[in-house]
């Protein structure tokens, strides 16, 4: 879930099937029903219903029009829709034989979540999962990928309709393979690389086109507001990420996950030290060579606790402006850490509070 060197690639990448158009439609008539995550709003109600004779007795009550019988209803339209075929990123042919309705997408679960879709299971290191996502997620199984992928015993025990590995990583050494004997499965190249692309095709796996459009343009109001309110801040200014974790301390760029936010969304410039990289091992020598205007610091679930105390006591970090003129914030780890609308949306929010109140 946490991993944090992939880079962000073209947004915006779209894939249209036209065996999916009866699904749009009849989802459309079932838009009224809503989703439980804050990220998405209400659905606008459908168009009223045809208008009757008060007359009980009247023929139009007591039958319905040759063109209402012909109307196929939104369950049967559905599963016309069905089976559905799909080629995944690594090029494999995904057949859907019914809407799936138990998915197992360990590393995606913001997006999911957005779509209104609670997974069978979610990535787990051990016993840390995202604590972002937990109020949602309190009570899903936790898939441990600290030893390695789980077992294809252990993703059948999760009885999936739909298996979805979110890099071509998860798919190497026969797993693929493995899983697909399970359930069908889409394998993504990196769904990190394209957060809105990999959001619009879970949404045409689940027949959920219409929440991922509404989702994402709801996100894009969101980042337009949160832009013009920073924009006294960010004209001309850099922002930094460092992160920790047991391993040491890093700098990420601005091409992924909270990073992204910051200077694709936000505004922020890009310190000259991550300019071109997605990320870059931080000493305490390198400390002076700290060009930015803001440091927002993220420590992995505790992890770098140690770190995070040789950084803060060394007179090289007391010494940067940032540091000294009090720019320098500790921050949400797996909101920053992650990708998806939530932790986006979390990013966001966590930044205006900080420099915009």
């Amino acid at each position: 879930m946490f991993s944090f060197y992939r880079n962000r690639a073209a947004r915006l990448k779209r894939v249209g099937l036209p065996a999916l158009l009866v699904a749009v439609v009849a989802l459309g008539m079932l838009s009224a029903c809503g989703s439980d995550n804050a990220s998405e709003p209400e659905a606008s109600a459908g168009a009223s219903s045809p208008a009757v004779s008060a007359s009980p007795s009247s023929e139009s009550a007591a039958a319905p029009s040759a063109e209402t019988a012909a109307s196929p209803s939104p369950e049967t339209a559905a599963a016309a829709a069905y089976p559905q075929t799909f080629q995944d990123e690594l090029g494999h042919e995904v057949t859907l034989p019914a809407a799936p309705t138990t998915v197992f997408a360990p590393a995606m679960e913001d997006s999911l979540l957005v779509l209104g879709v609670k997974p069978v299971a979610q990535w787990a290191n051990g016993d840390i999962v995202p604590a972002y996502l937990q109020e949602q997620l309190g009570g899903v199984a936790k898939a441990d990928f600290s030893a390695g992928l789980p077992s294809p015993e252990t993703v059948a025990s999760y009885k999936p309709d739909l298996i979805v590995l979110s890099n071509s990583y998860y798919a190497e050494n026969g797993v693929y393979e493995q899983y697909a004997k399970i359930a069908p499965t889409y394998a993504f190249s990196q769904s990190s690389a394209d957060l809105d692309g990999s959001l619009r095709k879970l949404g045409e796996l689940l027949g959920k086109e219409q929440e991922a459009e509404r989702a994402l343009s709801d996100y894009k109001r969101k980042v337009e507001a949160a832009r013009t309110k920073l924009a006294p801040v960010t004209e001309g200014k850099k922002a930094l990420i460092i992160r920790m974790n047991a391993r040491g301390m890093f700098l990420m760029g601005g091409d992924y996950y909270g990073g992204y936010v910051l200077a694709q969304e936000l505004g922020f410039g890009k310190s000259k030290l991550v300019e071109k990289e997605s990320s870059a091992d931080l000493s305490l020598e390198l400390l002076p060579e700290l060009d930015a205007d803001y440091i927002f610091i993220a420590n992995h679930a505790g992890s770098g606790d140690a770190f995070h105390k040789e950084l803060t006591d060394s007179p090289l970090w007391k010494n940067i402006p940032a540091v000294k003129e009090g720019r320098a914030f500790e921050v949400a780890d797996d909101s920053w850490l992650n990708g998806g609308l939530i932790a986006g949306g979390n990013v966001i929010d966590e930044v205006v509070r900080l420099l915009a109140p």
